[in-house]
């Protein structure tokens, strides 16, 4: 057995044969993470004493970042003690995954593209959890995905998912040609570690693309349900981009949020369109925010979240005031129709 430590000092123990992360998340220690399969980067650290192995491909490291240390912690065995520099979440203490039956309640298409889901669970049943974490759902047949909880917790305990049609997708053909209400399913909850952090900061930055503003949403219902006085939250910023103005589509958010600036951004506006058009990231890059001010929460396609943190790289901005939460294919157990 290896010793691993993290540099608030917290320790765990992993053998050669498991991963960083799962040892760790074995001995209740959660670290970032999400896809578990290398390609979304979140459980990128550093190593700075030891040696690891690889288990599988980091495919989110660039060649410059193996070259300077850095890990996946998804993808790495053990080799010998280790000092990473990185520390747990103990947000996350006490929350435990695990599969749980549930029923679809209702069906709402809101666009030609994404329906809204909603499921409800055993009325004795509490799952505890934090917004802007994901699911696995599995529906009769036993396929999977994964998809963020479109809204905070709720008294009722029902949890709503934002899906997005794919193309020749199985569960796409299920929840567009066959879901009905009352269908029986499983639901693996919660998974993930994309959640508010702490919110003393002057702005709060949410990036956003396609159905990657359901975990938004979800995370601006939190913070506006929060206890704290409003004059004590910070100045909130979306930047919520789609192709078409038809891709965008109606948000449960209580109406309008005070203290919130809402900008949607279209890729392929047509000549009738008169708002952002472009990136959300340059529509964000843009602005006259102070980097040195902002905690940046990004969620949607890989290739915007790969931009952004690029950008932010060049620009020397603090990357611990980065979290992101990346959509990958299907065939990648992640992500596809949040």
């Amino acid at each position: 057995m290896h010793v691993i430590c993290l540099k608030n000092q917290t320790k765990f123990e992993a053998s050669s044969e498991a991963t960083i992360l799962d040892a760790a998340l074995a001995k209740e220690v959660v670290l970032n993470h999400s896809c578990k399969t290398g390609r979304c980067g979140v459980c990128k650290v550093l190593v700075l004493q030891g040696e690891t192995r690889v288990s599988q491909p980091e495919v989110a490291l660039s060649d410059a970042e193996l070259e300077d240390g850095y890990i996946l912690t998804c993808c790495r065995l053990a080799s010998s003690n280790l000092t990473l520099n990185v520390e747990d979440l103990p947000q996350l203490n006490g929350i435990r995954s695990a599969t749980h039956p549930a029923k679809i309640d209702s069906i709402e298409p809101l666009s030609p593209e994404v329906m809204q889901v909603a499921l409800r669970f055993p009325p004795a049943l509490k799952i505890k959890y934090l917004a802007g974490q994901y699911v696995n759902i599995i529906i009769p047949g036993g396929e999977r995905r994964s998809y963020s909880i479109a809204n905070a917790p709720r008294d009722d305990g029902k949890m709503f998912f934002q899906i997005k049609k794919v193309s020749d997708g199985v569960l796409s053909q299920y929840w567009f040609e066959k879901a009905k209400m009352g269908d029986l399913l499983r639901v693996e909850a919660p998974l993930g570690t994309f959640f508010l952090r702490d919110t003393n900061i002057k702005h709060l930055v949410f990036l956003a693309t396609g159905t990657g503003i359901a975990p938004v949403q979800a995370l601006l219902q939190g913070l506006f349900k929060s206890c704290e006085p409003q004059s004590q939250k910070p100045h909130v910023h979306v930047y919520w981009g789609n192709r078409s103005f038809q891709d965008i589509y109606s948000l449960q958010l209580d109406n309008q949020i005070e203290g919130v600036s809402w900008n949607n951004v279209l890729s392929k506006p047509d000549k009738n369109w008169h708002g952002l058009t472009g990136y959300v990231q340059d529509a964000f890059f843009s602005t006259q925010i102070p980097l040195d001010e902002v905690a940046i929460y990004a969620c949607g396609s890989m290739n915007m979240i790969n931009t952004v943190a690029s950008l932010l790289a060049e620009k020397s901005f603090d990357m611990g005031r980065f979290y992101s939460d990346a959509f990958v294919s299907s065939n990648e157990s992640k992500k596809t129709g949040k």
